[in-house]
């Protein structure tokens, strides 16, 4: 679970995966074949932000350790940009990588041509079939003989909302008369016109215009890549148009402009400062983290356009570790679909093997603080029909970028200036500029 845009979280929560980053340091050079150990054994686990952690009991890891009485995990936290730039310098140095890594879907491609610094999955017992073959690939070498991750989670779009907002502005509230509201993107920022005319004091139509861009993208295979690997974000006339619709929204006085993931995010939502926000399926455990005393008020319908998928990441393990075998052992426990469930029921994660799709668990559940929403139908609703988007190694870093540039339209910068600078910035990222 990211993905075009960055998941620094402080996401109680979601997903952009499953409960499974730790984190720590190790060093050595060990092999992957070396054989369990049998004395004592602590595992860290590297993770951005909570959205890969069950809440503070620890309830999967400890689980974990009841059954492997000599393995104690450690799990430690940063930002989405610091987790990643740190892992490169680590992988870059050799050392001070921790037994496990979570990649975001994101970020995989930038690690892709480094196979040789990750233990292959697919020699480690692991059957790939269990993923749908596009979630495998983008954790795999072009030639497909190696896997260095095993994915946690998947996005899927729908889109969460203010009930009680939508009432007092006289929209509808039920999420199928809601959904009928927005069959487009164009018509959700159309309905966001109407919204304004009679909305609260205050309030506005979504978070910030970050989050519309990456969910009218979602419905597009190739946005800044193509399926050659050539960056084509500044001659992609989808990546264009979501931009352009964005803008129309934030100038329209739409936006909230609230930055994603900081202490002003947050108070939005706990204040109800805006009445709809792009919902993949991790950000129903960032919502209901950051914002408990909003539990009923929300909702959860179908996205404009009907489908897409933001997030998803990968559990990796370095081939420096000195706990390899154990390392392996555990990423494999923690991306299995019984963990996966768990962490869906718990905190939103979607998971990502599709055969869990249909298990009752999921496909009959409903998220209570969300108004008892069918969250186990809705968002593999979303992810059915939703396009394997091509991603290239910067495409988080891209991701990023707009949602910077456009951040600077909602605080008074020139669109056509602040699309200028995202080009120059993208480029000089790219290497291209």
């Amino acid at each position: 679970m990211r993905s075009a845009i960055r998941r620094v979280y402080a996401v109680a929560g979601l997903l952009a995966a499953s409960a499974l980053v730790l984190a720590g340091c190790s060093s050595s050079d060990q092999p992957a074949t070396q054989s369990e150990p049998t004395g004592p054994v602590t595992l860290t686990i590297n993770v951005f932000g909570d959205n890969f952690s069950l809440p503070a009991d620890r309830t999967l890891y400890d689980e974990y350790s009841r059954a492997h009485p000599n393995v104690t995990i450690v799990e430690n936290r940063s930002d989405f940009g610091t987790h990643h730039q740190n892992l490169q310098a680590r992988l870059t140095a050799g050392t001070g990588a921790a037994d496990l890594e979570v990649i975001e879907v994101g970020q995989i491609a930038g690690y892709i041509g480094q196979p040789d610094k990750f233990v292959n999955f697919l020699g480690e017992g692991v059957d790939a079939g269990q993923w749908t073959p596009a979630i495998v690939q983008r954790a795999s070498t072009a030639d497909g003989k190696t896997l260095i991750g095993l994915p946690t989670d998947v996005g899927g779009l729908a889109m969460c909302y203010r009930t009680d907002l939508f009432a007092q502005a006289g929209l509808p509230t039920a999420r199928d008369e809601v959904a009928k509201l927005w069959p487009s993107w164009s018509a959700y920022i159309d309905t966001g016109a109407t919204f304004l005319a009679k909305a609260p004091p205050n309030v506005k139509w979504f978070d910030a215009g970050g989050h519309v861009f990456t969910g009218i993208l979602g419905n597009d295979k190739e946005t800044f890549y193509n399926a050659g690997g050539d960056l084509i974000v500044e001659s992609n006339p989808a990546v264009r148009a979501a931009w352009d619709q964005t803008v129309r929204a934030i100038k329209g006085g739409q936006s909230a402009a609230l930055p994603e993931f900081t202490p002003e995010w947050n108070t939005g939502f706990q204040q109800g400062q805006f009445a709809t926000v792009t919902c993949p399926a991790w950000m129903m455990g960032y919502i209901k983290s950051n914002a408990a005393a909003t539990a009923g008020k929300w909702d959860i319908a179908r996205i404009p356009g009907g489908s897409g998928n933001w997030g998803g990441s990968y559990v990796t393990v370095p081939t420096q570790g000195k706990n390899i075998k154990a390392a392996v052992e555990l990423a494999k426990w923690l991306t299995a679909p019984e963990q996966n469930i768990k962490i869906f029921k718990t905190i939103g994660n979607f998971p990502s093997q599709k055969s869990t799709w249909s298990m009752p668990e999921v496909a009959d559940y409903k998220a209570d603080f969300f108004n008892n929403a069918p969250a186990g139908k809705i968002f593999p609703e979303s992810l059915a029909n939703a396009p394997v988007q091509v991603v290239g190694p910067q495409s988080g870093v891209i991701g990023n970028t707009f949602a910077d540039a456009l951040l600077s339209v909602e605080q008074g910068t020139d669109p056509n200036t602040a699309w200028q600078n995202a080009m120059n910035d993208i480029k000089a990222a790219a290497g291209t500029g």
